[in-house]
This record gives C-alpha cells, sequence and structure tokens, in this order.
C-alpha cells in the first residue's frame, strides 16, 4: 500500500463526516446512527438523499451545496476515494453532508425503514456478467425499498447503453413507476443538475464521445411529482 494511501486512511480517522465499520464489528451490534441520521447527526427533518458508490462524491457534494436544506450521505467501499469528498465537505463547510464507507450490499443495516427519500445511483460498474451485482438488479432494488419511503425515488446516471436498457427492462419487470427517462441528457432542452455537475468518469465519457443517460423511477406509482424542484419538467419517453 502507497505511503499516500496510508496518510489519507490515518486522516479519515479524524473526520468528523464519515463513518466506516471494519468486518468484524458487523455482528449483532446495530449502527447507532440506523433510524437516527435526522436527529443524531443532521439534527434537522430534512430529507435524506444517498449516493451509492459515490466514488470522490462529487455529486453528493455538489447537490449538498446546490440544495442546504436537503442532508446528503455518498457510500463507496474505497476509504482513499472517500477522503477527497470528507475532504471537500469540510472545506466547504456543508455541514448537510456525510459519508459512509460499507458495502451497499449492507444498507438495511445502515438505514431505518423509510428513513431515505432518495437515492442516487451514478455511473455504476455495468457488471456485464454478474446480474446480481448490477446496483438496479432486482436483488439491489429490493434492498433499497426496505429503507426508502413510500413515495422514495432513484436516479439513475451511466454511460453504459446495456445497464440503461437493463435498468429499464428490470423497472417494467418489478412494477415501479418509470417518472423520467432520458436518453441523451445534452440533448436540449438539458436539465441543469444533470449536466452541470460532472464526475470524474463523465467527464472521461464525454470526451470519448459516448451518451450520458438518465432514468428516475419509484415504487409508487402514486408518488409525489416526479419533478422536483431542481429538474425542469421533461416528458417520459
Amino acid at each position: 500500500m502507497s505511503k499516500n494511501k496510508l496518510t489519507k486512511f490515518a486522516e479519515n480517522e479524524t473526520f468528523p463526516n464519515l463513518f466506516q465499520r471494519s468486518a468484524d464489528e458487523h455482528g449483532n451490534e446495530q449502527f447507532p446512527l440506523r433510524g437516527r441520521w435526522r436527529q443524531d447527526y443532521f439534527k434537522n427533518d430534512n430529507p435524506i438523499i444517498v449516493e451509492l458508490g459515490c466514488g470522490k462524491g462529487d455529486y453528493t457534494v455538489a447537490l449538498a451545496e446546490r440544495f442546504p436544506m436537503e442532508n446528503y450521505i455518498g457510500i463507496d467501499r474505497k476509504g482513499a476515494r472517500l477522503w477527497r469528498g470528507c475532504k471537500t465537505a469540510i472545506e466547504k463547510s456543508l455541514h448537510n453532508v456525510a459519508f459512509l464507507r460499507i458495502g451497499i450490499d449492507r444498507i438495511d443495516a445502515y438505514f431505518g425503514p423509510e428513513e431515505v427519500d432518495e437515492f442516487w445511483i451514478t455511473f455504476p460498474d455495468p457488471q456485464p456478467k454478474k446480474e446480481r451485482r448490477r446496483l438496479t438488479s432486482p436483488n439491489f432494488i429490493q434492498r433499497y425499498k426496505e429503507v426508502l419511503k413510500p413515495d422514495g425515488m432513484i436516479n439513475l446516471k451511466t454511460d453504459s447503453r446495456e445497464f440503461y436498457q437493463y435498468t429499464l427492462d428490470t423497472i417494467r419487470k418489478q412494477g415501479w413507476a418509470l417518472l423520467v427517462n432520458i436518453e441523451n441528457v445534452y440533448q436540449p432542452p438539458c436539465d441543469p443538475i444533470l449536466t452541470d455537475i460532472q464526475t470524474f468518469y463523465e467527464k472521461m465519457w464525454l470526451r470519448e464521445g459516448r451518451m450520458i443517460s438518465y432514468v428516475r423511477f419509484g415504487s409508487n406509482i402514486l408518488s409525489s411529482s416526479p419533478y422536483p424542484h431542481y429538474y425542469q419538467k421533461r416528458e417520459v419517453e
């Protein structure tokens, strides 16, 4: 392991906005913030939006800056990546941001029922040979549903045509409501929230000429407006 990584891991231990647990801590011990993120960490009743596989926290931090009346939590396994997100949030004095270093398959151990308002999934590994590991597979969607509010939403942004189509098929088969479907987010009229925030990987994919797609879906067809305050209205295709 490089000295740079070791330095970051050591600094991670000092960050007040990072929560990480070792494998031997899981057992039967309940994560203390489970079901209590609003009361004990954010100390408000604002919505909780979780980014899955957040990497360096580009989206988590950018959304938190734009919407200070919402709480954001970024999740990733990689401590060196999370270091950057934590550091940036602290440097910007963002108190509506937290990060979790955990595996997404254990998300129900860190959030209580109906505790999450929305999920963001930005440029996940499409896992072409391992369907169960795709972050929009029925296996994962069921886990999200366990902690989502009844009218909760899931947002996906991807450069993979196969993953995009797979997600649309999964939404239909699972009976979820497809609320927004934009095949190319950079085709006018553009929604600024989908084009102004660009992750490291998105910039790379754009340089390669890849199309970026966006899907928003919910488990309840009677969910509140599919177009929250930070989206322009777009028709579902």
